[in-house]
């Protein structure tokens, strides 16, 4: 069974709730990159995009190396495997239920057909 109620799980997806927060992730996806270059394609101050990359880093997705007053931004995929597990859990089910729902279907077509004489 899939721990619902862990606090990284509830991070994760509450960071990648905001899609400002999905953006940085796939800018980071393809290198690290500084403060200044990760909030250039977004029409917000700095203060807003610092608490953006501070949801980040609180839900373990991104890593702030600081080297005096340059900050760099790495991408942590770790933690979105939580989730990931999550959302498996529940593709089963679905897959399960859509399964039924075509055998049930195809039982119902077979049965029209027989009583049509096909």
């Amino acid at each position: 069974m899939v721990n619902n109620k862990s606090e990284q799980l509830d991070a994760v997806f509450h960071a990648l709730a905001d899609p400002t927060r999905r953006a940085m992730i796939a800018r980071l996806a393809q290198a690290p990159c500084g403060i200044t270059e990760l909030a250039a394609p977004f029409d917000m101050t700095l203060a807003a995009i610092s608490k953006h990359i501070k949801v980040l880093e609180g839900a373990g997705l991104v890593v702030r190396n600081i080297q005096g007053r340059n900050h760099t931004c790495q991408l942590d995929t770790r933690p979105m495997l939580g989730g990931i597990e999550w959302l498996r859990h529940y593709e089963q089910f679905w897959n399960q239920r859509l399964d039924a729902l075509t055998a049930a279907l195809l039982a119902e077509d077979a049965a029209a057909d027989q009583a049509n004489g096909n």
